[in-house]
């Protein structure tokens, strides 16, 4: 019976943290809840990197903080024992007295890693690990995929003909515009999902034809880090991507001045790009890129195994003729219709 109601507690730990999506990098999501006598008497979640964590918010949401001896704190992930931003939370909850702590899963940050529930532990308090463990992994599996395989998170995302194209043959008259495949409620639930992670990115060539802005508009939330490649600096500076609105890096194998948003970063586009590409990436903290072209370098990762996730709009229209989509050999694990397109979800589980 206790069982069944950690993983009821837990769950509402997950649904809390999951309001943290986009806003808490380098930060992972978290939720937590305190329950007093079967029933939840506090609750919070992590706003935002700097803001006080979700055990905080759960402790301070309580009016009767006498009743924290005798409830249970549930949260989604180990919480820390290090001072960083914020006062560590493991030694908060030890204050309150609190007696037992359920964990869904164990963080892997080598400030933490263990270190809040032996703190815990240490002091007597009652810590159950592994509630709704997968789920818990699942929800931060771009903080996890960043401490553990030491790169970010990748996330490719295509829209196709129902005849294989993702864009019809140009010529030097054609508009540098987009040549929109799927209509404006799939462009709106892009514009979403670029507010969830921390760098959206496109290669040359996308850049060059389509001149898109990489940036949230249709929805609300964070606007990323842009991601460009431009080997040889060939793109033009009237491009939307160099407005110097937002942060954007370049990765380019010449030299050129930063200017206040934009960093240009020298690199190699040889035989190791993609290993020293994803290297710079981890070491400016940069958790999850979201990639949308084009159509060779998305081919390039998916082959190379550089990806995690891939995201493929299907519209009811055909080219029959032009540059061929991306291919992947194996089948999607979801496959859901959305505003008469068909979306394909891929993970590479390797």
């Amino acid at each position: 019976m206790q069982q069944n109601h950690d993983k009821i507690f837990m769950q509402r730990c997950l649904q809390l943290a999951a309001n943290g999506m986009g806003h808490t990098y380098p930060n992972p999501m978290v939720g937590s809840v305190i329950v007093y006598d079967g029933k939840i008497i506090g609750e919070g979640y992590h706003l935002k990197a700097g803001k006080a964590h979700a055990e905080v918010n759960a402790i301070n949401s309580v009016k009767n903080k006498e009743v924290l001896k005798l409830s249970t704190l549930y949260v989604n992930l180990e919480p820390c024992a290090h001072v960083g931003k914020t006062p560590a939370c493991s030694r908060l909850i030890i204050d309150s007295k609190i007696p037992r702590v359920v964990i869904g899963c164990r963080d892997s940050f080598s400030l933490v890693d263990g270190k809040g529930i032996d703190m815990l532990k240490a002091m007597a308090v009652n810590v159950t690990v592994g509630v709704l463990e997968n789920e818990s992994r699942e929800l931060n599996r771009r903080f996890f995929t960043f401490h553990e395989k030491k790169r970010p998170y990748i996330i490719l995302k295509w829209a196709r003909t129902s005849d294989g194209f993702i864009d019809f043959e140009r010529t030097a008259k054609t508009p540098i515009q987009p040549n929109w495949i799927t209509d404006d409620y799939s462009r709106m639930l892009v514009h979403k999902w670029r507010s969830e992670e921390q760098a959206v990115m496109a290669a040359t060539n996308t850049l060059e034809k389509d001149n898109p802005k990489l940036n949230v508009r249709d929805w609300v939330g964070s606007q990323p880090v842009r991601i460009v490649l431009d080997r040889s600096l060939r793109l033009k500076k009237n491009l939307s991507v160099f407005d110097d609105t937002q942060k954007t890096i370049v990765f380019t194998e010449k030299s050129r001045k930063d200017t206040e948003n934009t960093e240009y970063i020298q690199i190699g586009f040889g035989r190791t790009f993609y290993e020293e590409f994803l290297n710079v990436l981890y070491e400016k903290e940069i958790q999850s890129v979201f990639v949308e072209g084009g159509g060779l370098f998305l081919q390039n990762l998916i082959d190379g195994g550089y990806w995690d996730e891939a995201r493929e709009f299907i519209g009811n229209i055909n080219f029959k003729t032009g540059v061929k989509a991306p291919a992947i050999s194996m089948l999607p694990e979801e496959r859901t219709s959305f505003s008469g397109n068909a979306l394909l979800f891929y993970r590479n589980r390797g």
